[in-house]
């Protein structure tokens, strides 16, 4: 048996960081992910005691968060837990419900100004068909970008998350980063 060692979705060891002006986007490799899916006539569960959120809103406590994906649908985030067996973790707490492992599925970029939330404001503006004034933080919502369908997430005024198909990883890493070297030297 050959000796399998895992890789990050960009191909790397580890994650993939960029650092430009005040942006910084990072391949997070750490995120657990797990869709969940309220079967007929379930009670809605609250996974580590997260209430579930509704529509177009992003909830968080401590290292485990959720949004909205649809009518009685979430997907479920586990920072820290990407080595873990995260989806059997979420459907021993969620009985009535449909849990599928999405880690493998998804690549996720986290996006950080240290310059507060305008170059965040002025990259959501050029990257995404989202009025970033009506996505303030806690807001989560799936949407375009250039040609693929993406997760978005307004984890605070400085840092977004961009969530999208783990096959499409190296096509968004490379939008997202021409965007940044666009947008990373202008002054706040």
């Amino acid at each position: 048996m050959p000796d399998l060692k895992p890789i990050a979705a960009l191909g790397g060891d580890t994650a993939r960081r960029l650092h430009h002006g005040a942006l910084e986007l990072e391949e997070n490799t750490e995120l657990a992910l797990a869709s969940l899916a309220l079967r007929r006539d379930a009670t809605q569960p609250a996974p580590f005691g997260i209430d579930l959120p509704g529509l177009g809103v992003w909830a968080q406590s401590d290292e485990i968060a959720a949004f909205w994906t649809g009518r009685d649908q979430w997907m479920v985030e586990g920072q820290n837990r990407a080595d873990r067996d995260f989806a059997s973790e979420i459907a021993a707490l969620c009985p009535g419900s449909s849990v599928t492992e999405q880690t493998d599925g998804f690549v996720a970029f986290e996006i950080r100004s240290s310059a507060g939330e305008t170059p965040i404001l002025q990259l959501m503006a050029k990257l995404v068909n989202i009025d970033p004034i009506r996505f303030p933080s806690g807001s989560a919502t799936r949407t375009g970008l250039e040609h693929m369908s993406v997760f978005v997430i307004r984890r605070a005024a400085h840092h977004i998350a961009i969530l999208g198909m783990r096959s499409a990883a190296g096509s968004i890493w490379q939008a997202l980063e021409s965007h940044i070297l666009r947008i990373g030297d202008r002054k706040p």
